[in-house]
């Protein structure tokens, strides 16, 4: 092998290339040039190609770059070697050179060609610019799309935030909010419904809308339009009924006609109007008597005043004086009569001072045991605490003298008479019972007997001038209308509880003087009451008093459950197991009193605490056998914070109780 180099090598045998030019300098010269710039311009290339690999990594296929630039330095030094051998004949190393420049090229180009297709597939300018415009096209597209969807996430938000202020605003709202159909289902019941109507939203939806309203029964199709806005009566769960307001307005949505029904309970407005009317008829009957009483006045003046006359005149005529002293002495009680309804019409003049009522009371007291007959038996009770109020001593010794005689009419064979003050709280639900009362703190004078009681009807008519139930020529009917007018006209209030057969309480509210006295004399605050989450069970056969206490228990946390009888409540408390106390008034229409239900009740569930309810003092009720003395009572009326207290204290005794 290296003889074979060697005699390749050697030139000594061989003739330098220029002779084969002739040594022409032009034609040498000529070649020279050319062969070196073309070995320049080759040599130039690697560099290049080079420079271009190692700046440029991510260059796909680098290793032909490489190739390519070998065989391109080839080439070079050929063309290098063609000048060489101008002048001296190294023609084997020339062959060497390219042989290896043929190598190089046909490396490169058998490794080129497979590489065709994938070097075809590398986009060119133009496509880049195409796929450049199209990028750019779909940013746009993107930004549009990006814009689009941020505008409807910003919608949907407004709406989702939209949506949370309805909802707040039907779940918060004191009136209640149905949504039904055309068919007349109910599609949405808010909790103001809930507490109006006594069900549950799960327990009513779909169902017809017309179960909630006493005159609505018949149902259609068309039955949504039918609805009237206006007043209408409830229907509620209990079988109860309530006025109400009803407006119904109607939608579309989703191409579906819906219907929009706002109830608002009058139940509260309508007692206002009754209140109301029985307010102007008190005092369009005070008018009348005041009127009366002026001119009869008048009468009584000349009368009195005459007959006066006449009796000096008839000094010498015992007989005839008589006569006249008679006249002046009727026209005296006429005189008195004429008081009483002043005092009605209040149009009297009143002077009023502070009073102690605990030692008006104790004053009064030794006149009545001498006014009163020896079978009625007296008794006092006293709130703690200083209670003065600030009214006309005369006018309110007279209206409790008054109240008394009639106490002891009303027991022919006897009884027992209760005279009673304390402090009393008008909270916001007594005043919304009796408008013309205004909220606050009053001094509370109650008379209290166990005789026949009072009719509802009586009661209606009791404050009326000349009404009475006492046969003719045993009462002028003018009692307790004067107590009413006194009352008024000192800023206060009169009211009466009565039962037939269990007697009758006269409450006097007047302005308490000093109010600004110890804490320990003033109410409760209702904002610490305590509360419960337990199941009451309220027993009431007035229909207002039974949406009062009911509205009030709840209030206070608790769920109710309401009947108008005794009957009625049995038959609740074998349907529901939650309930968890009975709470009644004790005494009730229909056969059973509240003491009787308590029995029965305490039958079917052992243990069942019961807060009993009544307008009487306990210990009346205690001496009527009407409810034992351990017996938990809640005297009516009553404040929110006495009815919490006397709720949990119910609870508690029926726990210690074995």
């Amino acid at each position: 092998m290296w003889a074979y180099f060697e005699r390749i090598l050697d030139s000594s045998m061989f003739s330098p290339h220029g002779i084969c030019l002739l040594w022409e300098p032009e034609l040498i010269w000529l070649h020279v040039v050319s062969d070196a710039c073309i070995a320049a311009a080759y040599f130039s290339i690697p560099f290049a190609l080079a420079i271009l690999v190692i700046k440029r990594r991510d260059l796909q296929f680098g290793w032909v770059y490489w190739a390519f630039a070998v065989f391109i330095t080839a080439c070079g030094l050929t063309h290098l070697l063609s000048i060489y051998t101008l002048w001296v004949p190294a023609y084997g190393i020339e062959g060497i050179v390219k042989a290896v420049t043929a190598v190089a090229s046909v490396f490169t180009a058998g490794a080129l060609w497979p590489l065709l297709p994938k070097i075809l597939t590398i986009p060119s300018p133009f496509q880049l610019q195409k796929v450049q415009a199209a990028l750019e096209q779909e940013e746009i597209k993107s930004r549009d799309a990006t814009l689009l969807l941020q505008q409807l996430g910003d919608a949907q938000r407004a709406m989702r935030e939209s949506m949370t202020r309805l909802t707040a605003v039907v779940e918060t709202a004191v009136d209640g909010v149905i949504l039904f159909d055309a068919q007349a289902r109910i599609l949405l019941f808010n909790p103001a419904c809930e507490r109006l109507f006594g069900y549950r939203a799960d327990e009513v939806m779909n169902l017809d809308v017309s179960m909630l309203m006493s005159n609505e029964r018949p149902s259609s199709t068309a039955h949504a339009r039918r609805f009237a806005t206006g007043e209408s009566v409830g229907l509620r769960k209990d079988g109860s009924t309530f006025p109400m307001d009803l407006s119904v307005g109607q939608a579309w949505q989703d191409g579906d006609l819906i219907y929009v029904g706002i109830v608002h309970d009058l139940t509260a407005r309508k007692l206002t109007e009754q209140q109301l009317q029985q307010a102007q008829k008190m005092e369009t009957v005070g008018q009348l008597s005041g009127g009366i009483a002026h001119d009869f006045n008048n009468l009584l003046t000349v009368i009195i005043g005459n007959a006066e006359l006449l009796s000096e005149e008839l000094k010498a005529r015992p007989d005839l004086r008589q006569f006249a002293d008679d006249i002046c002495e009727s026209g005296e009680r006429g005189a008195e009569l004429t008081q009483r309804l002043l005092a009605f019409s209040r149009r009297q003049l009143l002077r009023p001072k502070a009073i102690d009522c605990r030692e008006l009371l104790e004053s009064m007291l030794k006149l009545f045991k001498r006014t009163l007959r020896e079978n009625i038996e007296i008794e006092t009770a006293f709130g703690p605490g200083t209670i003065q109020t600030f009214a006309d001593r005369a006018q309110l010794e007279s209206a409790l003298l008054n109240r008394v005689l009639n106490a002891q009419d009303a027991m022919p064979a006897g009884g027992h008479l209760t005279l009673s003050t304390e402090l009393a709280a008008i909270d916001e639900h007594y005043h919304a019972l009796h408008p013309e009362l205004a909220s606050g703190s009053y001094a509370l004078i109650s008379v209290t007997d166990d005789g026949e009681g009072m009719t509802p009807d009586v009661i209606e008519h009791a404050f009326e001038p000349f009404f009475t139930t006492k046969e003719v020529g045993k009462g002028s009917g003018l009692g307790l209308s004067m107590v009413y007018g006194f009352a008024k006209q000192s800023d206060g209030h009169v009211s009466i509880y009565s039962e037939p057969g269990l007697g009758t309480t006269v409450r006097i509210y007047l302005p308490r003087a000093g109010a600004g006295e110890s804490p320990a004399d003033t109410p409760d605050n209702e904002e610490a009451a305590p509360r419960g989450r337990e199941t009451i069970l309220i027993t009431e056969d007035d229909p207002f008093v039974r949406s009062s206490v009911t509205q009030r228990v709840e209030a206070l946390g608790y769920r109710v459950v309401a009947a108008v009888n005794g009957t009625e409540a049995l038959q609740r408390l074998r349907d529901d197991p939650r309930i968890d106390m009975l709470f009644t008034d004790i005494i009730m229409p229909g056969g059973m009193s509240g003491w009787e239900l308590a029995e029965q009740a305490r039958r079917i569930r052992p243990g069942l605490p019961v807060l009993f309810t009544s307008g009487y003092a306990l210990e009346t009720l205690v001496e009527q056998g009407r409810v034992q003395a351990r017996a938990v009572v809640l005297r009516k009326p009553y404040r929110k914070a006495e009815l919490a207290q006397r709720l949990r204290d119910a609870f508690a005794a029926a726990t210690v109780t074995p």
